[in-house]
């Protein structure tokens, strides 16, 4: 069971990085005027962002794997001199 979780983890991170890249790419085309190019990248980013959210919503958080619950710091109270 962690290998097929940490497989899908690894499957979303090559997700989420090829949607960085297409998104990247129709900013580019978005803001030299190609908007032919822009639009035809659309279906592709669309495709991604639909698997990488079954993706995300399949897996367990990573804070549920580890069981460990981050707590923060109690400050320090600083003594005053009198």
């Amino acid at each position: 069971m962690a290998g097929e979780v940490a497989a899908g983890h690894a499957r979303l991170a090559e997700v989420e990085g090829e949607l960085a890249r297409l998104r990247h790419l129709h900013d580019i085309a978005m803001s030299a005027f190609r908007f032919e190019e822009a639009t035809a990248l659309g279906p592709a980013i669309a495709a991604l962002e639909k698997e990488r959210q079954a993706l995300a919503a399949e897996l367990p958080a990573v804070e549920d794997m580890t069981g460990i619950v981050p707590v923060l710091a109690r400050p320090r109270h600083l003594r005053r001199r009198r």
